[in-house]
C-alpha cells in the first residue's frame, strides 16, 4: 500500500470567510503569498479566465498557464454594500467592482483607503495583494 496523500487546502486561506478549500487551482493562494495576483489562459486558444479556472469552456482544453493580474484596469461599475451575507457584516460598509483589463475581469472589492467621492466609473485602477488581520488572504483595487 502507498502513502495516503495529503489533502491540499491551501484554498482555505483566501478571503476573510472561505467557504471553499480545495480546488484544482490552489496554486493561486501560494502566488497572493508572494504579492501577486494570477489569473489562468488556455495555452491552446487564448482565452483569459480570473478567477483562475483550470479548465477552458471555450475548447474543453485543460492546457493552461498561469498569468499575472497588472497594470491598470478600468473600473466598470460598483456598489456600495450596507449589508453583508452571512460572516462579512464586520466588514461594512465595503464597495464590490469590476475592473475591465481588456480580455479579462476582475471582480473583487474597492480598498477600505479609497474614499468614496473618489470613485468614479471608468477610472483606472490596480488589483494588489491584501494581508487581513487574521492572516488571509485576498486581493483589492486600489487607485492606479
Amino acid at each position: 500500500m502507498g502513502k495516503k496523500k495529503e489533502q491540499d487546502t491551501r484554498f482555505s486561506k483566501f478571503g476573510t470567510v472561505s467557504f471553499t478549500s480545495i480546488t484544482k487551482v490552489n496554486d493561486f493562494v501560494e502566488y497572493l503569498e508572494q504579492g501577486k495576483v494570477m489569473g489562468t489562459r488556455c495555452k491552446n486558444c487564448g482565452l483569459a479566465f480570473f478567477p483562475p479556472r483550470a479548465d477552458c469552456h471555450q475548447c474543453l482544453g485543460s492546457n493552461m498557464e498561469w498569468f499575472e493580474v497588472t497594470g491598470a484596469g478600468r473600473l466598470v461599475t460598483y456598489s456600495k454594500l450596507e449589508y453583508a451575507p452571512v460572516g462579512f457584516g464586520e466588514d461594512l460598509p465595503y464597495a464590490i467592482a469590476l475592473l475591465d483589463y481588456g480580455d479579462y475581469k476582475v471582480f473583487g472589492r474597492i480598498a477600505g483607503d479609497v474614499p468614496e467621492s473618489e470613485i468614479r466609473v471608468g477610472m483606472e485602477m490596480k488589483t494588489v495583494v491584501n494581508r487581513l488581520p487574521n492572516g488571509q488572504l485576498n486581493y483589492v483595487f486600489q487607485k492606479a
